[in-house]
């Protein structure tokens, strides 16, 4: 969540941000519930001291008026806790609800068509036939089975079978060794000047479930349109590996000579896709579960900015290893999402549907969550604490990678070409 002081020192700031990013939120009127639950807090702590003061003053057996004055202060405190109870779950609501502050180079806009393209790199591959859409190649092979998959689980499912089953966890062991070898990030942080360590990614595999109190503070359960709950616990599949990454140190203080701490992460991610009705609904672009790697990565406030730009550059090394053409999307202000300060995508070109498609994001989130779940940092210099700050980030989306690949590789004679780089990795296989 944002921070109580910067709302209450600059509101119309925090109004113009939150309005930016398509929020109807009147900051006006929250400082006004803001100043009723302080006033209300106040209250409360006055006669719970009268009360602890009457109390200790109380040696032997209380006088009648000593009694009359327990009493009055009782039903006082009981009547203010009833008042106090709406003021304090509107706040605490309210203040949930206001996003978080983007970042001053953040586009201003109001959709998804205000996002800026700020880089294309690689050439699209000319056929001299008509390419075909991944599944339909995936499909005439037998790699790929909607049917038998709706059958039993309905739309926005597949089987997934042989070579692209091969190619998926070749995919997850390529991203495991270079996210785990130093020279690599150390040769990204180099190339990309950046003012970090190069620390290499520790792999993790995180709970696919988690409880409503931590995701709500994680700002991403999106109960209505994205995600789904178990029926008999407080439980919900996540949505995504940050959401139960970005949490694991609640309520913890980190010390400053630990960080960065930087995961890979590798889960299935649930999504309800409501809201999506017409989109994508062929192949595996939009899939109500997929598998995906992802980068968590916590850090200082001093360097979570070079943290945001090291998860875009290894990004971008990662699909040119593919040798993918792709481009880079710097969100704008509407689409960056509540917790984000600045969110940037790559686009893969997926030339079977003659368009580009979102295959990865990264989020530079500051302080936004860490807030909430408090994930604070200790200075080894003078001991004080901060927050730290997250960024999360796609290193594979395995349904869009395969996709991906599936298109810019595929041969006349309708196989897949295996990229350079997979191959070591697939016993040598050339194609499928």
């Amino acid at each position: 969540m944002l921070d109580i002081q910067f709302i209450r020192a600059n509101p119309d700031l925090v109004q113009q941000k939150s309005n930016q990013k398509n929020k109807n939120i009147n900051i006006n009127d929250f400082l006004k519930i803001d100043k009723k639950h302080k006033s209300l807090i106040q209250e409360l702590e006055d006669l719970r001291g009268q009360r602890n003061k009457l109390t200790s003053k109380i040696k032997s057996k209380p006088t009648l008026e000593e009694i009359d004055l327990g009493v009055k202060l009782k039903k006082q405190i009981a009547d203010l806790e009833l008042e106090f109870g709406p003021v304090d779950k509107s706040f605490k609501d309210t203040l949930k609800s206001i996003p978080n502050m983007p970042s001053d180079d953040v586009p201003v806009g109001s959709s998804e068509d205000d996002n800026k393209v700020i880089k294309y790199f690689g050439d699209k591959k000319d056929f001299n036939f008509k390419p075909k859409t991944h599944w339909e190649v995936a499909e005439t092979l037998g790699l790929m089975d909607r049917q038998r998959a709706a059958k039993i689980s309905g739309s926005r499912f597949t089987y997934l079978k042989g070579g692209l089953v091969e190619m998926q966890f070749a995919l997850i062991n390529l991203v495991f060794k270079l996210l785990g070898d130093e020279s690599f990030i150390e040769k990204i942080i180099k190339d990309n000047n950046l003012d970090l360590v190069s620390k290499p990614f520790i792999p993790i595999l995180p709970p696919m479930m988690m409880k409503t109190e931590p995701y709500e503070a994680t700002g991403r359960l999106k109960a209505e349109d994205t995600t789904y709950k178990l029926a008999d616990d407080d439980l919900w599949l996540i949505a995504s590996a940050e959401h139960s990454l970005c949490s694991m140190y609640a309520d913890e203080i980190i010390a400053d000579k630990d960080l960065p701490i930087r995961y890979i992460g590798y889960s299935t991610a649930f999504r309800r896709e409501a809201g999506t009705y017409g989109k994508d609904t062929n192949g595996l672009i939009r899939m109500h579960h997929f598998d995906k790697l992802e980068m968590e990565i916590f850090s200082t406030p001093e360097t979570s900015r070079d943290e945001h730009f090291l998860a875009i550059a290894i990004q971008e090394e990662l699909t040119k290893l593919l040798e993918l053409p792709y481009r880079v999307i710097l969100k704008c202000t509407a689409d960056i999402g509540d917790p984000n300060a600045r969110g940037v995508d790559i686009e893969t070109w997926m030339p079977g549907q003659d368009c580009y498609k979102e295959t990865h994001s990264a989020d530079y989130m500051t302080d936004y969550q860490t807030r909430s779940l408090k994930t604070r940092v200790k200075r080894s210099s003078d001991g004080s604490i901060d927050l730290a700050h997250t960024n999360d980030a796609t290193a594979l989306a395995m349904s869009r990678t395969l996709a991906a690949i599936i298109e810019n590789y595929q041969t006349e004679d309708g196989h897949i070409i295996v990229p350079n780089i997979l191959r070591p990795l697939m016993n040598n296989k050339e194609q499928i």
